[in-house]
């Protein structure tokens, strides 16, 4: 299953940093929140951290990877 998140789901953050969620932990770059500024509708993919060099598996922690943007509709309100 293929998880999103929002910028108002993530409570309209604004600063970098590491957050707690529901769902675990989130690791939000400088560079995911230019893309949160410019396009706050922007949707991105959670994905979650793979195993550390020591092979230890880091559950509930989450980077944002691929976003996506609206629709180009309806940045002129033609749902």
């Amino acid at each position: 299953m293929v998880t999103k998140i929002t910028w108002q789901k993530a409570g309209g953050i604004t600063e970098p940093g590491r957050y707690m969620y529901t769902f675990g932990w989130l690791t939000v770059t400088a560079e995911d929140l230019a893309i949160w500024k410019e396009f706050p509708d922007a949707t991105f993919t959670l994905v979650e951290l793979p195993a550390d060099d020591a092979g230890e598996f880091h559950a509930d922690e989450f980077h944002l990877g691929a976003f996506e943007l609206p629709h180009a509709a309806s940045f002129y309100g033609n749902a």
